[in-house]
């Protein structure tokens, strides 16, 4: 365990720089950037998919019976769907953000041509001594708003300022890691996962292991949108693990301190071959895991499934609590998700 904290704590430290790259769906140049460099720099030879995603070879031995390990660094967002009469700006979410979740949020908006604003999103007339109805209103996107800390306040002025539908809206992730070793911050769905095969990356090159099996990473970019893992499945794979956010509520046995594997999802049960496999690896590294059912969960190998590639199909990662709002883990997850996959490499 000593020996893997280390990596533990520099896949924290490539996810503060991946939270620090804006990459709503679609929009995800920045981050795709950032694992390119990180990638690049641990002496691997990334590259950047059509789609827009990084594949990377981690290398390994058998490719007739190849491992790919996917996560994702598309986040939740906003696009701008109308620039109204008073200046100000109606939504529409990128990959289901919850209005609730939106509401009062600092945010950047990336003009296409004319660089970026900064703003608030914010409920429609929001001042609590003007609008009598505040208290009991329910935030979607009829009644929020973007408002841009500009002195513009007509829908002329903000077009004079670059402004069109399309654009994207990215929020402020807010990340901090706290003393204790909490990671608060938007988005850890799932560019914590994201930061941890970065650190198993590192993990297999600093240590010189050479699985016995290919081992392939794919950082998806349409996750939150239903197509991330779709393609670029390198030939001879035969099996591929979604490393994604581990799910924290009611119902659940997983803590933000431990790895979560599931078993089922809204797609159904994952490999009973793999969900063992990882079970088996947990155990023999001492690994602090819980097995779950997500009830409302996708993730990218489910996507690759239906895009009809013939895989086996697994689901990790670090739990994440308060998913798809101001999210919050542990550097404990973390280190049991690394453990976890490396144990599995080395099987």
């Amino acid at each position: 365990m000593e020996q893997m904290k280390q990596y533990m704590e520099y896949a924290v430290q490539v996810t503060q720089r991946l939270l620090a790259a804006d990459s709503p769906s679609g929009f995800t140049r920045a981050a795709e950037e950032v694992l390119l460099k990180e990638l690049s720099d641990l002496g691997y030879e990334p590259k950047r998919t059509v789609k827009g995603g990084v594949l990377v070879d981690l290398g390994g031995e058998d490719a007739n019976d190849g491992l790919l390990l996917q996560a994702h660094i598309d986040t939740l967002g906003a696009m701008v769907a109308e620039v109204k009469g008073s200046g100000r700006l109606r939504l529409t979410s990128l990959g289901g953000l919850p209005p609730v979740m939106a509401n009062t949020e600092n945010c950047r908006l990336y003009t296409k041509f004319n660089g970026v604003l900064e703003g608030t999103i914010q409920l429609c007339n929001a001042s609590t001594h003007v609008n009598d109805n505040l208290r009991t209103t329910v935030p979607d996107y009829n009644n929020l708003e973007l408002v841009l800390d500009e002195p513009a306040f007509t829908a002329d002025a903000v077009r004079a300022l670059g402004v069109d539908v399309g654009d994207v809206v990215c929020l402020d992730p807010r990340t901090r890691v706290t003393e204790k070793g909490y990671i608060k911050s938007r988005f850890l769905d799932d560019k914590l996962s994201a930061g941890i095969l970065v650190g198993l990356a590192k993990y297999l090159k600093d240590e010189g292991l050479t699985p016995k099996r290919r081992v392939y990473a794919h950082f998806t970019i349409y996750e939150e949108v239903g197509h991330g893992g779709s393609g670029s499945v390198p030939a001879g794979v035969t099996e591929s693990i979604s490393v994604d956010m581990g799910c924290v509520g009611d119902g659940l046995q997983c803590t933000e301190h431990q790895v979560s594997i599931c078993v089922k999802d809204s797609g159904g049960p994952y490999s009973y071959d793999v969900v063992t496999g990882l079970i088996a690896a947990a155990k023999a590294a001492g690994a602090d895991y819980k097995l779950d059912v997500y009830p409302h969960y996708g993730s990218d190998v489910e996507a690759t499934l239906r895009a009809g590639w013939d895989i086996r199909h697994g689901l990790i990662g670090p739990g994440v609590y308060a998913s798809h709002g101001y999210e919050r883990s542990h550097k404990d997850g973390v280190l049991a998700t690394l453990q976890v996959l490396a144990g599995y490499l080395a099987r």
